[in-house]
């Protein structure tokens, strides 16, 4: 349906091309999933899984509501906010984009392989196969910030965390593996944006008229 992919065209240019976030796509991402899980209830739209990419791509903004939520809640109490409150915030917000990201590249992936390859990929684009994929998205996702904020929580702890034994150790290696995870999460990032301009330059010249 157009509407769909004038969501996914939003979504693309919300998290794939502009480099940072700002107040006017992060109003219209909110709106625009809003409407997009509205309308994945109607009947009109058919149960497949690139249905089932986009809902979840819509639910996860559900993140960001709850992030602005937070925030205006956390800042009527002023300076009296806990380092721990505010990092959770931050944690929702880098959830939402990690997930969505990833989910957009499934999207685009999908579109590929209905382009190119329609008879064999039908076996892989199914229901069942685009849930399971949003499960581990999400799973992968959520360890990946609790993995964050047991870094932050240790950095804000400084030296009262343990520094020897097996606990400090395994502090130490959180912290090491978080700040892994930082860079792969920028490296990965980059690399998505090359694989999606890629997919859909493909696609679009295979549809132009020759």
């Amino acid at each position: 349906m157009k509407d769909l992919r004038r969501y996914l065209a939003l979504k693309y240019i919300q998290y794939l091309v502009l480099s940072s976030s700002n107040a006017v796509s992060t109003l219209l991402g909110l709106l625009g999933s809003t409407y997009t899980m509205i309308l994945l209830q109607s009947a009109k739209v058919s149960s497949k899984s690139t249905a089932v990419l986009i809902s979840s791509l819509a639910q996860a903004d559900i993140l960001v509501f709850l992030s602005l939520v937070s925030d205006m809640v956390l800042g009527s109490f002023g300076a009296g906010v806990s380092p721990a409150a505010l990092a959770l915030v931050r944690i929702l917000l880098t959830a939402n984009a990690h997930v969505s990201c990833v989910l957009l590249s499934c999207v685009a992936f999908e579109a590929y392989l209905i382009t190119f390859l329609p008879s064999e990929s039908r076996p892989l684009r199914t229901v069942g196969n685009a849930r399971m994929i949003c499960r581990v998205i999400w799973t992968l996702v959520a360890a990946e910030c609790a993995l964050f904020l047991m870094d932050d929580h240790l950095r804000a702890s400084g030296a009262s965390a343990p520094s020897r034994g097996p606990l400090g150790l395994l502090f130490q290696l959180s912290s090491v593996a978080a700040d892994l995870l930082r860079s792969l999460s920028y490296i990965l990032g980059i690399l998505l944006r090359i694989i999606n301009v890629y997919i859909y330059y493909k696609i679009f010249f295979s549809m132009s008229p020759r």
